[in-house]
């Protein structure tokens, strides 16, 4: 039999970078989310805060298999 999966989009947030956004994400989900497979970076973007960057945000889809 095939397998299934769903996908949600989650949003990272970091001070660091995109990639510790991108850890934070998938790291919070896996607390909630059983059978995380994979992830797909959608959109990367940040916040600016006198002319500077203030923090790093991205959006993500994350597929998991669905149990039986």
């Amino acid at each position: 039999m095939g397998k299934t999966y769903k996908i949600i989009e989650i949003v990272g947030v970091s001070y660091e970078s995109h990639a510790d956004a991108i850890r934070s994400a998938v790291t919070e989900a896996s607390k909630t989310l059983k059978g995380l497979s994979w992830f797909e970076v959608v959109q990367m973007r940040g916040g600016i805060k006198e002319g500077k960057v203030e923090e790093y945000q991205v959006i993500l889809k994350v597929g998991f298999r669905l149990l039986d």
